[in-house]
């Protein structure tokens, strides 16, 4: 017997808003009980500026999570302790590898009680830190949208998780229309399996327009050197002054607490465009790899960045995907008649449209961090030729930290970091978008670039010589100079 269909009410995810909640986050707990977490959260960048973040958080008291009534009540909390923990972290002179009991607790609390890692995800920097600017309007405009919360208080900053709130709720629909493809599809109903694949695709070319609008608002440079940082997690942070990663002091001896490390906030971590890989059959492999071929079983789930990445949703999404993936149905369906001519171009039409918004999002990440690591590797090693002070390339490094990094980029040859290969990964995940296409045409199109991209890709026991380290939104990741471009993950 085959099993039902997920519906998304029951994993917190709206048919209209899609993994956003449907009513808009909390911008403020209501029980004055939680003041001093609201009080730290919305003057972050005062307490930052005047070097007063940390003392004043050390001296917080240590709230209960017992007065959090509601899923809208804990989300908000977790967002602002998440907040706080990273500005807590970045927001010194340098790294600090000791989150202190105040926000040790609660955070732990909630992140249990939410199902996600003591780390600012994107659920807490994006679906939950949002509010619409009339309430009467539509969310999914960004013409409506505004951020709750911030590191820096600037327009970039904002803008750029703005974007991600609005792709998140203008592609929100594609969630209960591809469910209703996979039941037509078990009913046999053609028509309405091509029907939903040709509004899908329409969708996927209005999120890729809007991914374009990064550009008006967010400046390059403004986001690498003073947004970024505060988005790293604890793993692979060594080169940004967190070798060991981070510990979260419970209070309790200091010889019993552990560090961990953990990936920082990225767009990796959206259940949405996972959803739209899953609902069109779209696999992914570890990068390098080339499929089924490699692996024993094609039936075992390949792990990778992407899979990993579902550690870092809300334990109902992820629910949610791993359901949805038990019963998705259409590449198989369409597959079996590919002789359907409309049925199949709908369902190329959407493989198409995905591709083309990851080759968006290389863009973006292109000019994002590839073009601005590559300036800030320039700026440390002439800082390792002159005693000259160094520009600020990371605000939350000393000085000395920043020479030293000079140094050790002028000395070695980065390899084998433990990270990701950027741009090779990003250019892998879109050509294997267009491995399920049905019409033979269209296949050799959208995968053209796989025999060139795959010259770069990095190999299971390292990259290529004359790669760099790039610490980016939640790692280390090696970047190949000769890739250009940019990216964040």
């Amino acid at each position: 017997m085959l099993p039902s269909v997920p519906q998304p009410e029951d994993y917190d995810v709206s048919p209209i808003h899609g993994f956003l909640p449907t009513d808009p986050p909390l911008e403020m707990l209501p029980d004055s009980y939680y003041a001093p977490w609201e009080f730290v959260v919305k003057n972050l960048q005062g307490l930052i500026l005047s070097g007063r973040l940390h003392e004043h958080v050390e001296d917080l008291p240590i709230l209960t999570t017992d007065r959090l009534f509601g899923e809208a009540q804990w989300r908000r909390a977790y967002s602002v302790l998440a907040f706080i923990a990273h500005a807590y972290i970045w927001g010194g002179k340098k790294p600090c590898e000791r989150v202190p009991p105040p926000i040790t607790i609660p955070f732990t609390s909630t992140c249990q009680h939410l199902d996600l890692p003591l780390v600012a995800t994107y659920s807490g920097l994006v679906l939950w830190n949002w509010r619409p600017i009339f309430d009467a309007e539509r969310v999914d405009t960004l013409s409506n949208l505004d951020m709750i919360d911030s590191y820096t208080g600037s327009l970039d900053e904002k803008w750029f998780y703005l974007i991600s709130v609005a792709i998140e709720a203008r592609g929100g629909p594609i969630v209960p229309l591809m469910l209703r493809a996979i039941e037509a599809a078990r009913a046999n109903d053609v028509a309405t399996v091509t029907n939903c694949l040709q509004a899908f695709a329409e969708r996927l070319d209005d999120l890729g327009q809007m991914l374009g609008r990064m550009y008006d608002h967010c400046d390059p440079h403004v986001f690498y050197n003073r947004i970024r940082p505060y988005l790293a997690g604890s793993k692979n942070m060594a080169e940004a002054g967190l070798p060991n990663g981070v510990v979260f002091d419970n209070g309790g001896p200091m010889n019993k607490q552990r560090y961990v490390q953990y990936s920082g906030g990225s767009n990796a971590q959206s259940s949405l465009i996972q959803f739209f890989d899953i609902a069109l059959g779209v696999e992914h492999f570890p990068t390098g790899s080339k499929g089924h071929e490699e692996t024993k079983d094609k039936h075992v789930p390949s792990e990778n960045f992407i899979r990993d990445m579902r550690r870092y949703m809300p334990g109902a999404h992820a629910r949610f995907l791993a359901d949805v993936t038990k019963v998705a149905n259409i590449r198989e369906f369409v597959q079996e008649r590919y002789y359907d001519r409309k049925l199949s171009l709908a369902y190329d039409a959407c493989l198409a449209m995905l591709s083309a918004f990851r080759d968006r999002h290389i863009q973006i990440v292109s000019r994002y961090i590839i073009v601005q690591s590559q300036k800030a590797k320039k700026d440390q090693q002439q800082a390792a030729k002159s005693p000259a002070p160094l520009k600020t390339i990371l605000p939350v490094r000393s000085k000395e930290q920043q020479t030293q990094a000079a140094v050790s980029v002028a000395k070695k040859d980065l390899k084998g970091t433990g990270g990701t290969s950027l741009i090779p990964f990003l250019r892998q995940a879109r050509d294997e978008t267009g491995n399920p296409a049905v019409d033979t045409w269209a296949r050799r199109l959208l995968t053209r670039r796989q025999s060139a991209v795959g010259l770069d890709l990095a190999t299971p026991g390292g990259q290529r010589r004359g790669s760099q380290e790039v610490v980016g939104l939640g790692a280390v990741w090696t970047v190949d100079a000769s890739d250009g471009g940019l990216c964040f993950s």
